[in-house]
């Protein structure tokens, strides 16, 4: 096995596996509080489903010209990777709270227990089966878009469909031999590591791909470590800077509120099959685009100086800079909320 193939094997496996500790967990909740026939049931339809997207879309992505593959899949990796790097720094500094699968799935227990009970199209527990259908479904879509796009641009979607495969069957027994959370796994080192990994590789290929086909990165696919590099230490930088924002007490807000009528939010009832389209559509805008939108318009923005530029420096410099401008922005403006 390659150098190449071997850290694409890590980076689909790390990525995949924090993926089905998520589905994992949601099912393990649905089982537990409700009933394990109907979810296996929705387990099953959102493993056709997801089988049925994968095969309508996959051949279609490997048909794309090399360049365009490039750019798509860098811009798409880079909202992934910053989107996770974005949330573990904000973690890792303090100012927001460890993943903690073990609450979460009290949570998800919880509010399982208390759903009401009803049968449809011959499940007998609707909520369950739904509930376990859209952890599936949902979680497995990011899994196949890496593994998919992973193994394209390498050429190797074998090894990246084998870790995937590796990463799942792996969580999935542990969580369902214990029948529990998979609280001990370190999730949150690894969203860390796997936020620098696929940020580091949607640089690679969409600065490549911005560049022209006929442009390859100084060194070759071994840029790719400098690459790495450079994410890491902008990404610890980052958390010390943080670390010592966070230090600092809050300054008092101007203006006092006591007294003052407090505006509450008018709710808007929607059917279901509004609510539904509704929904989806929120999806996809967050998949791809991420949590914060000016990080999806810096990326835009450096894929058309790398395109624009002849100068060496702005080819391969402008898009690992200003991914490091864009994520810095978007944790300064996170903080001051």
């Amino acid at each position: 096995m390659t150098s190449s193939s071997i850290a694409l094997f890590i980076s689909v496996f790390l990525a995949s596996a924090v993926e089905a500790v998520e589905a994992v967990t949601i099912v393990l909740a649905a089982g537990t509080a409700r009933d394990w026939k109907s979810t296996g049931r929705g387990v099953i339809a959102g493993l056709i489903t997801l089988a049925a997207i994968i095969g309508a879309f996959g051949p279609a992505i490997s048909h794309l010209p090399i360049s365009v593959l490039r750019v798509a899949v860098g811009g798409l990796l880079l909202v992934f990777g910053l989107t996770w790097l974005r949330k573990a720094i904000l973690r890792a500094s303090g100012f927001k709270a460890l993943h903690d699968e073990d609450k979460i799935f009290q949570e998800e227990l919880a509010a399982a227990r208390a759903a009401g009970k009803s049968a449809k199209h011959g499940i007998d527990d609707w909520y369950a089966f739904t509930l376990s259908f859209k952890g599936v479904l949902l979680e497995g879509l990011e899994v196949a878009f890496i593994v998919l796009t992973f193994g394209t641009i390498d050429h190797n979607v074998g090894t990246a469909s084998i870790a995937a495969l590796v990463a799942v069957a792996i969580v999935s027994a542990a969580g369902f031999a214990l029948r529990a959370p998979l609280s001990r796994v370190p999730e949150n080192t690894m969203k860390f590591v796997v936020g620098i990994l696929l940020t580091s590789f949607g640089i690679f290929w969409g600065a490549e791909g911005s560049a022209g086909s006929s442009k390859k990165w100084p060194g070759d696919n071994w840029a790719v470590l400098g690459i790495i590099a450079f994410v890491a230490v902008v990404a610890f930088g980052l958390i010390e800077i943080l670390k010592v924002a966070h230090r600092k007490p809050a300054p008092e807000k101007s203006g006092s509120t006591d007294g003052a009528p407090v505006q509450t939010e008018v709710g808007v009832k929607r059917s279901k099959f509004v609510a539904s389209v509704i929904a989806f559509v929120e999806f996809w805008i967050d998949f791809i685009v991420g949590d914060d939108w000016r990080m999806a318009a810096g990326i835009v923005l450096s894929f058309l100086v790398t395109a624009s530029s002849s100068l060496a420096i702005l080819t391969w410099g402008a898009v690992p800079l200003i991914t490091a401008v864009v994520l810095s922005y978007s944790l300064a403006r996170a903080i001051k909320r």
